[in-house]
């Protein structure tokens, strides 16, 4: 243990001793993010009508109660076809506009990628009050094709964000050279430039795809009916009634979130 306090940290020089507050400050910031989440695990479990911690008997109720519903699985697989689809328009979206902007010589670059953050600048509340008094006018409320519209519109900042970060640190002299060779633009971006970022493409359509399946403020105003998300359901239930159901879909949540970012870093790992 003491051996390792010395070794270097970075190539700095600095020890690990030198971080170790560091180490414990980030483990205490951690257990105040986890612990809560990691709370409602066991108490999906609980066999009492109301949520309890920690459960005095145990059961699977509240899982069967959430997969033997046909308004839950409903609104999960809405908020499964939005995610899927709202990930197939925000990455080639996000991912043009990126490589666009990168490599633009124009002077207004940065007030283009200003305007593309916005939807993650301004507040939820008012981007869905905006997106839902233009959807009234345009009969996309309570629609799949309204729901995908709307999320994509907030996970393109996060495509473009790290298609962005990716695109510095590639070296653009090898696009150039296959251009050089008689490349088309195109055929060098998908032939060169793509394969070298291509774990960022996908981290970010992972990205986008959870930014749709757990957003829940402007989905609260533009979907509904048949078209419900699942957010937008668990969180009619909890201002209705508390029900343990929710703790159930909750942890389903957990899990999967957690086992797609997993993917994530195995897929990025082997690319690397």
């Amino acid at each position: 243990m003491i051996g390792w306090l010395r070794r270097p940290a970075t190539d700095t020089q600095v020890t690990h001793g030198a971080r170790l507050w560091l180490y414990l400050v980030a483990g205490l910031v951690m257990i105040f993010l986890v612990v809560p989440s990691l709370i409602v695990i066991p108490m999906s479990f609980s066999a009492s009508q109301y949520l309890e911690f920690p459960p005095r008997e145990w059961s699977l109720r509240w899982y069967e109660s959430y997969f033997g519903s046909r308004e839950w699985m409903r609104a999960t697989a809405t908020s499964l076809k939005a995610g899927v689809l709202t990930m197939l328009v925000a990455t080639p979206l996000g991912t043009l506009a990126a490589y666009g902007l990168f490599v633009s010589r124009l002077r207004w670059v940065g007030a283009m990628m200003l305007l593309l953050m916005t939807p993650i600048v301004v507040p939820l509340i008012l981007v869905g009050i905006g997106v839902f008094y233009a959807y009234v006018r345009l009969g996309l409320v309570n629609s799949l094709l309204g729901i995908v519209l709307a999320h994509s519109m907030l996970a393109l900042p996060l495509v473009v964000m790290i298609v962005t970060s990716a695109l510095k640190s590639f070296d653009m002299n090898q696009e150039m050279v296959a251009r050089s060779l008689g490349a088309s633009r195109p055929r060098a971006f998908l032939l060169v430039t793509l394969p070298q970022i291509r774990f960022a493409v996908f981290t970010s359509a992972l990205l986008a795809f959870l930014a749709s399946f757990d957003e829940v403020i402007v989905a609260l105003f533009i979907s509904g009916g048949q078209n419900s998300t699942l957010t937008r359901n668990m969180f009619l239930a909890l201002r209705d009634q508390i029900d343990p159901t929710i703790a159930a879909i909750s942890t389903v949540l957990i899990v999967g979130t957690t086992l797609l970012l997993a993917l994530v870093q195995i897929f990025g790992r082997g690319q690397r």
